[in-house]
């Protein structure tokens, strides 16, 4: 790439000078890692070795914790490393290799939970037509489109970003690599192009959130008509875990990304990534367990 010559490697903003605190967060973030990795491990080694989740829904939940498993293990076992060594430094290479993991993770994991708000529309608004609908066949399709889709997107980014030129220094204000960090950096004018590629796919992000809100709109007018307030308990509890996902996903993420200029700094970007980076990775297992009766009686069943 063309600017490869010049840099050669990024600097990580560091949550601390401190060597206490730097280990402190070394450890914090270790358990954070390790519940996340339990948790998703769990909750896919439940669903492939019970044959009665062996359901669209579950099979999305599976698609959903690899993601999961997948984004945090990009960001956080860097960010450990470099508390525990005490140093800031990420390759060239590694730094492209975890932007373009990272937003292939985030968009794929999106795509998902969009498709999971269909899973949902369909079983509780139209149930009679669900397996003809969802099928294995169509739902191993739309999983591969929401995992085609996050590869593309973050190709054709990552590819951008790093053909650009940049000529002011290093340093990113960010604990891994992210695309608005990088695009700080540059000097050229062509950085605009990767400005209208983002607004593209902050379009594409804003159908997939209308899309959502529509179809619980519809759930939600569904479950109200259900006379017996044991079915529309049932009902309820098969889509409040996916709607708090959804929340702390996009909430985490527009804030990120769309707070106004007035209120950014370091220390509060800083705050913001770890909540939409490594938080629901970690919270998504215990969200989905905590309300599904068949899931926490699979894993009872699977820890016994």
């Amino acid at each position: 790439m063309s600017n490869s010559s010049s840099v050669t490697q990024f600097l990580l903003l560091a949550f601390t000078d401190t060597r206490e605190l730097q280990l402190l967060h070394f450890w914090l973030f270790l358990g954070i890692y390790l519940a996340a990795l339990l948790g998703n491990g769990l909750i896919i080694t439940t669903i492939v070795w019970d044959q009665h989740l062996h359901t669209p829904m579950y099979f999305f939940l599976l698609n959903l914790s690899l993601l999961d498993l997948g984004s945090i293990s990009t960001t956080v076992p860097k960010s450990m490393a470099n508390s525990l060594w005490d140093t800031t430094v990420i390759s060239y290479a590694g730094c492209a290799a975890q932007l373009f993991l990272f937003f292939f993770l985030a968009s794929a994991e999106f795509c998902l939970l969009t498709i999971m708000s269909y899973d949902r529309y369909v079983a509780i608004c139209k149930p009679l037509h669900y397996w003809t609908l969802l099928g294995s066949r169509a739902c191993v399709h739309m999983v591969a489109a929401a995992w085609a889709t996050g590869f593309l997107y973050s190709l054709v980014h990552t590819a951008n970003t790093f053909s650009l030129p940049l000529c002011k220094g290093n340093a990113l204000d960010q604990f891994f690599c992210e695309i608005p960090q990088i695009l700080k950096l540059s000097c050229s004018h062509s950085y605009l192009r990767e400005i209208g590629l983002l607004a593209v796919c902050i379009l594409v992000t804003f159908g997939c959130f209308v899309f959502i809100v529509v179809s619980y709109a519809q759930i939600f007018r569904a479950v109200l008509r259900i006379p017996s307030g044991q079915g529309r308990h049932k009902a309820f509890s098969t889509c409040l875990p996916h709607l708090a996902v959804v929340s702390l996903f996009v909430s985490t993420g527009m804030f990120a990304y769309l707070k106004p200029p007035s209120v950014s700094s370091p220390s509060l970007d800083l705050v913001v990534s770890v909540l939409y980076s490594v938080v629901p990775p970690a919270v998504n297992p215990v969200i989905y367990s905590m309300r599904n009766k068949e899931l926490k009686d699979a894993l009872r069943k699977l820890i016994s």
